[in-house]
């Protein structure tokens, strides 16, 4: 029987190796998360796991100290496939810390790095690999590795891996891993996707679910600016002054990322932008800047929304509505993690008013306005009244017909039916017969005259003057060349050929004769006028056609 997880106060309840514990007690890990300790038990037992946690939960020791735990005991290969190149990056980084120590080998295959140092990796037979699903892919297909001694699969924010369109590289994945494995799914929502690939590729799993599904942080405060556009640079350069600890800025767009970053920029503000346009070496560096505190503002899109693990984030400044509500969780969830406070500011446009409502409701909570304005919440009719019945709403007070009482006048009662006005009545005529009614006479259509023009007699004038002659002239037949002039002068003897006719070609007027020209056997351009093979050699025979 596990210990459930109220009960377990420090990570020596959870069964692990005397060597796991001591390094965690190095780095000053003492009590599990609520993740943690409902996960590990069952991951130890070797059963497939549903995660189901709020952002920085500390989802990453949940799946990896089990790991850790079972690559001590065996000589198999453990697989994590993460949805972007930085939770792949944090994820090995995390590992190391404990895992170093213990002799792990470890491999972060994922795109902008090279591929022979990813080659390279692999040929140490690491215990571990972490991968984004397109990069393994190639691998696969490149035949570089294979998944013959996986034996522990972990997807890690499923549902945001599913998101970007990693399906069929997962599916294809999963189909190639050994049938007998052990599977770990990990994702802050459940979505219909995430439902059933778990359904799929999973063995009777263990659902492990500490928070509702798109639960942010108790301790992060949530405000919203409704401001139009052109206002938003001047309000994020006073809501940075306002706070001088590390902010992180969320963009929709790479476009707007780097104009945002320029702005911050401009200002006197050190900042580092993250999107997909930066290469691997600076994203690598934008991270490791703002987690050095060398950067205090990171302006980022929403690969960043997941796989960022900085500690005191003190606000984290929504500059657009992402395009999916659910992303508001991931993007908040960067600031108030492992108890401490935080703030989330939100820039909305005065016609987002709708996905406020929606991120409202999503969270449970009531954003709070600090600047603009929101339509008022319209409230919804009961849920016994259906669409399409005859139900009528009650008219108000002072639209309704006065009771009748003694001392009142006699209301007027409305009619019980709607008034027509009366038809209007017209004569009746009857019909006339048919052979008295009048003969109309047929409308005669007369044709138009046409003028043609009368045609001359005899041959027009212009010709009369040329009927002698022929309209054409007959071809001369071609001359005898024999015995004619060449330029008014009489042909020497020695002048022969068929180009001798030509001036400046035969002759014996100074003329070269030793080549042919535009014509004899000739190989190409660079053997122009030389028979091939030389003077007087014989020739040689074509190649048959095929």
């Amino acid at each position: 029987m596990h210990p459930t997880p109220n009960t377990i106060t420090a990570f020596a309840c959870l069964e692990l190796s005397p060597a796991i514990n001591r390094q965690l007690d190095k780095l000053g890990f003492t009590t599990p998360t609520p993740i943690q300790a409902a996960a590990i038990p069952h991951l130890l037992a070797g059963k497939d796991v549903i995660g189901i946690a709020q952002t920085g939960t500390g989802k990453t020791f949940a799946f990896g100290l089990p790991i850790l735990q079972r690559l001590l005991e065996t000589e198999e290969v453990a697989l994590i496939l993460a949805p972007t190149r930085e939770l792949a990056l944090q994820i090995e980084e995390e590992l190391k810390k404990v895992g170093s120590s213990l002799g792990l080998r470890t491999a972060v295959l994922i795109g902008g790095a090279p591929m022979n140092r990813q080659v390279q990796d692999l040929r140490r037979r690491p215990n571990v690999i972490v991968a984004t699903p397109g990069r393994l892919k190639d691998h696969l297909y490149q035949r570089t590795t294979n998944l013959k001694r996986v034996s522990v699969v972990v997807l890690d924010e499923a549902d945001r891996m599913l998101d970007m369109g990693f399906a069929p590289a997962v599916k294809q994945i999963l189909d190639q891993a050994p049938a007998k494995r052990q599977t770990m799914l990990f994702s802050a929502t459940m979505a219909k996707e995430v439902t059933e690939l778990a359904a799929q590729y999973l063995t009777d799993p263990i659902r492990v679910e500490v928070a509702p599904q798109g639960t942010p942080a108790d301790l992060v405060d949530h405000s919203v600016h409704v401001v139009e556009k052109e206002r938003k640079p001047d309000l994020l350069s006073s809501v940075l002054y306002e706070n001088q600890g590390t902010v992180l800025v969320f963009s929709r767009t790479r476009h707007g990322a780097r104009k945002v970053a320029r702005n911050v920029r401009d200002l006197g503000i050190t900042a580092a932008e993250l999107h997909s346009d930066r290469t691997l070496p600076q994203r690598k560096a934008a991270l490791a800047g703002f987690k050095s505190g060398e950067f205090r503002v990171l302006v980022a899109t929403d690969i960043a929304a997941r796989g960022i693990d900085v500690k005191e984030i003190e606000l984290v400044v929504n500059y657009d509505l992402p395009d999916c509500i659910e992303d508001y969780v991931h993007r908040i969830g960067r600031t108030g993690r492992a108890g401490a406070s935080g703030r989330a500011v939100t820039f909305a446009l005065p016609d987002q008013h709708r996905d406020v409502r929606e991120i409202e409701r999503l969270i449970g909570k009531e954003l709070s306005l600090i600047s603009g304005s929101l339509p008022a919440v319209v409230a919804r009719q009961s849920k016994s009244v259906k669409p399409g019945s005859n139900h009528r709403p009650h008219k108000p007070a002072q639209n309704r017909q006065p009771e009748r009482t003694e001392r009142s006048e006699p209301a007027t009662e409305a009619p019980t039916h709607r008034v027509y006005p009366p038809r209007q009545q017209r004569p009746f005529s009857p019909k006339k017969p048919r052979s008295q009614q009048p003969v109309v006479a047929p409308i005669q259509q007369v044709e138009p005259e046409v003028h043609q023009r009368p045609r001359p007699d005899g041959t027009p004038k212009k010709f009369q003057k040329n009927d002698s002659k022929p309209r054409w002239k007959s071809a001369e037949p071609p001359k005898d060349y024999r015995g004619s002039q060449q330029n008014g002068k009489p042909r020497h003897d020695d002048a022969k050929g068929p180009q001798a006719h030509r001036p400046g070609i035969g002759g014996a007027q100074g003329n070269r004769t030793d080549r042919p020209a535009f014509g004899g056997n000739r190989g190409g351009p660079k053997n122009f006028g030389r028979p091939q093979g030389g003077y007087g050699a014989p020739k040689r025979p074509g190649k048959p056609r095929r």
